[in-house]
């Protein structure tokens, strides 16, 4: 007899399942190649329409349902048709995944400028919170959800994720607006699955480390003047396990597990997914 798929008749939301060009995958697009391969049709929103499309031929070319929604989570008319236009394909909503998130590139805390946190702020916490904001109604009506948020083990331990290759950034003080916002993505991800448990719907949050993706490696690369195999030996090292990154696929995994029935009783979780890396604190 043929088993059932992990998220079969499952309907997934992944806001930010395109990605940046790059000689690895993203989370995103790892996510939804691995939710819509254990039976989950997808939505796939981006603000870059083009790579959304690229994600969801992908997925077509395995044989999975999904399309994609342009839009820019940073704006609430957007993130209200993100979900309407889910709802009007597929007829429901199940799991929200919430993979946006930008980085100040090689601003320290007296360099960056005031537009420059608000855009970081903007994207990395107030759009995750509208994006919530319309997929509660959905969740609380059918009294089932699930809600993943990716924030980062920068939040928790402030010697990790080193994405340059000298000064401040080194410290972690180019990083600023990033590291207060993912640690508002914690709280939000804690206050919400405390106030949504009554209606069986779970949120979680997962804190990647350094993984090798092109968010990660391709904006140091363009920002710096550090070649591609320094910057990936110079993280590797800095990894407990193995000394090596993790990958996007990681990343999936983790986040497959979340949504999953496996992970009923989880919520309020603050989940690294990092090698070890949020261990070296101090």
């Amino acid at each position: 007899m043929k088993s059932k798929k992990r998220l079969e008749d499952q309907v997934v939301l992944i806001v930010g399942g395109g990605q940046i060009p790059g000689e690895t995958i993203g989370n995103g697009r790892a996510t939804a190649l691995t939710f819509a391969r254990e039976g989950a049709k997808i939505a796939v929103a981006d603000i870059d329409m083009a790579s959304a499309q690229e994600t969801v031929q992908l997925i077509h070319d395995q044989g999975d349902k999904a399309f994609a929604i342009q839009g820019d989570i940073s704006k609430e008319n957007d993130c209200e048709r993100f979900v309407s236009e889910t709802l009007n394909c597929y007829g429901q909503l199940n799991i929200l995944q919430n993979n946006v998130g930008i980085g100040p590139g090689n601003s320290g805390p007296i360099k960056i400028t005031a537009k420059k946190w608000r855009h970081i702020i903007d994207i990395n916490l107030t759009g995750m919170f509208l994006i919530i904001k319309y997929v509660l109604p959905i969740m609380q009506k059918q009294r089932s959800g699930v809600i993943t948020n990716i924030s980062s083990t920068i939040s928790i331990a402030e010697n990790t994720n080193v994405r340059g290759s000298a000064g401040d950034q080194n410290k972690g003080e180019g990083q600023i607006a990033y590291q207060v916002s993912k640690t508002g993505v914690n709280a939000l991800t804690k206050s919400f699955a405390i106030s949504q448990a009554s209606y069986g719907i779970r949120i979680n949050a997962i804190l990647p480390g350094l993984m090798e993706t092109p968010n990660a490696i391709e904006t140091v690369i363009e920002s710096s003047d550090i070649t591609r195999e320094a910057l990936i030996r110079m993280r590797n090292e800095q990894v407990p396990l193995l000394r090596k990154q993790g990958t996007a696929w990681d990343v999936a995994n983790a986040a497959l597990f979340l949504a999953s029935n496996e992970a009923r009783f989880i919520t309020g979780v603050l989940l690294p997914v990092d090698g070890g890396l949020s261990l070296k604190r101090g």
